[in-house]
C-alpha cells in the first residue's frame, strides 16, 4: 500500500486527503499538521466586531480520522526528498517524541510563515504587533480597540503576496465601524500602511480607495515598515509614524525547512499552476498558500490547488478519477459599516484565470448579503472537509 504524508491539515491538506479517499486511492495516508484543531481564516477579522466566535471557526480533526485518515499532531522541522523521509517533532507523548516518516508521495501545504525578522527592532517590539491572523493576538487588538479612548491606529500590508489579501483593508474598516459604534471615531486616526502601490486585491483598490476617503482612513502606499520601535514605525524612505495601537502583517514565506531541503526559498517550487510537483522529484507536491504559484494567496486558490496536486497523483497512479477543477473564484471583501453598526458590508470581487489576461470582476457597491454570502461559504467548506 502507498504512503502518502500531507504536511499541513488546513483547507489544502484536507482537500487533497478527501480527494485520494474519493478516487479510491488505496493508501495510508497521514496528515501532520502543528495543532490539534484548524482555525478557519477567511472570518477572523469578524472575531473584532463580535460578529463571529472562534466556536464557529475551529475544528478538530475526530471526523477526519474516522475516515480513514491518519492525523498527527507534530512540526515538521526536516524533509529529506532524496530519501523519502519527514521528520517532525510533537505527538501526544509527555515528552513530545521524535519522529520519521517514510513516504511514497509527500503533498507540502504547510501554509505561511510570518516573518518579521527583517524588520529592525521586530524581536524587542513583537509583542506590540497585533493583527487578525493569529487567535491570541487578535483577541488583543480586540480588547485594545474596545477600550482605547484615543490614539493612532497603525494597520500595515507587506509586500504581496501575502495570505488574505483583504486582511488589512478589512481590520482598518472593521477597527473604524467599532469606534464608531463606541462613539469615540474622532478622537482617533487609523493610518493604513501598504508596502504595495494599492490595496490589496488590485480589483478593488479604487473602491476601497474612495471608501477609506469617506471614512477618514488614511491610506500611505509604497512604503515599507523597516523599523519598529515602543509606540512608532519608520518605512525604508524614513517617514515615521507613531502609533498606539499597531496593526501589522508581516511579510509571508514558507516554513525554512522548505528551503533547508532546496525545495524553494521563500515558496515551494512547482513546475506550473496545473502541475503541483516539484521541479526535481516526482513524488513531492505542493499546494496551497506556501506553493510558488503567479496567483493569489486565499482560501478558494488553496482549495483548487490541492485539487490539482490530488489529480496528478491519481494520474501517477493511474486511476481514472478526476477532481473537476479550475482556477477562478469569487471573493468577498469585508468593508465594516459606515454608521456605526456591528452589521459588516462586503464588497464581491472575483478573478477568472482561465483566461488570459484573468478577467476581474466586482461590486462596487458594498452589501450585508455579502457578508452572510462569506460566512455560508466558510462554512460550507468547514463541513465538506471536517465533517461538521
Amino acid at each position: 500500500m502507498k504512503r502518502v504524508v500531507i504536511v499541513g491539515g488546513g483547507i489544502a491538506g484536507m482537500t487533497v486527503a478527501k480527494t485520494l479517499l474519493e478516487g479510491k486511492m488505496q493508501a495510508e495516508i497521514t496528515v501532520v499538521n502543528s495543532a490539534p484543531h484548524y482555525f478557519a481564516g477567511p472570518s477572523r477579522p469578524l472575531l473584532l466586531t463580535g460578529e463571529q466566535s472562534l466556536d464557529r471557526i475551529v475544528r478538530s480533526y475526530e471526523e477526519v480520522a474516522r475516515r480513514g485518515v491518519k492525523v498527527m499532531v507534530g512540526t515538521v522541522y526536516s524533509v529529506d526528498p532524496a530519501n523519502r523521509k519527514v521528520r517532525l517533532v510533537g505527538g501526544y507523548t509527555s515528552d513530545g517524541g521524535i519522529w520519521e516518516l517514510q513516504y511514497d508521495y509527500l503533498v507540502l501545504a504547510p501554509g505561511v510563515v510570518l516573518d518579521g525578522s527583517g524588520i529592525t527592532g521586530y524581536d524587542k517590539y513583537r509583542g506590540n504587533v497585533l493583527n487578525v491572523y493569529d487567535p491570541g493576538r487578535v483577541r488583543t487588538l480586540k480588547e485594545r480597540v474596545w477600550k482605547a479612548e484615543k490614539g493612532t491606529v497603525i494597520v500595515y500590508a507587506p509586500k504581496a503576496p501575502y495570505r488574505c489579501a483583504p486582511a488589512p483593508t478589512e481590520t482598518a474598516t472593521l477597527i473604524d465601524a467599532v469606534l464608531r459604534h463606541r462613539g469615540v471615531r474622532d478622537k482617533f486616526r487609523i493610518i493604513h500602511i501598504d508596502a504595495n502601490d494599492k490595496t490589496q486585491p488590485p480589483v478593488i483598490a479604487d473602491v476601497v480607495a474612495e471608501l477609506y476617503r469617506k471614512l477618514g482612513i488614511e491610506l500611505v502606499v509604497n512604503q515599507e515598515i523597516a523599523e519598529i520601535g515602543e509606540n512608532y514605525v519608520v518605512t525604508k524612505s524614513g517617514e515615521r509614524y507613531n502609533y498606539d495601537i499597531l496593526a501589522m502583517l508581516e511579510p509571508n514565506r514558507a516554513p525554512k525547512f522548505i528551503a533547508e531541503a532546496g525545495l524553494g526559498e521563500n515558496w515551494i517550487s512547482v513546475r506550473g499552476p496545473q502541475d503541483l510537483r516539484h521541479p526535481k522529484f516526482d513524488d513531492v507536491l505542493a499546494a496551497g498558500d506556501a506553493a510558488g504559484l503567479p496567483l493569489p494567496k486565499n482560501q478558494e486558490i488553496a482549495f483548487e490547488s490541492a485539487l490539482f496536486a490530488a489529480n496528478k497523483i491519481l494520474e501517477m497512479e493511474g486511476l481514472s478519477h478526476r477532481a473537476s477543477v479550475q482556477y477562478a473564484f469569487l471573493g468577498w471583501a469585508y468593508v465594516g459599516n459606515p454608521e456605526g453598526r456591528l452589521e459588516t458590508l462586503s464588497l464581491m470581487f472575483g478573478l477568472d484565470f482561465t483566461t488570459q489576461p484573468p478577467k476581474p470582476t466586482k461590486d462596487p457597491q458594498p452589501k450585508r448579503e455579502y457578508t452572510q454570502r462569506k460566512d455560508s461559504w466558510e462554512q460550507s467548506y468547514l463541513a465538506n472537509l471536517f465533517g461538521y
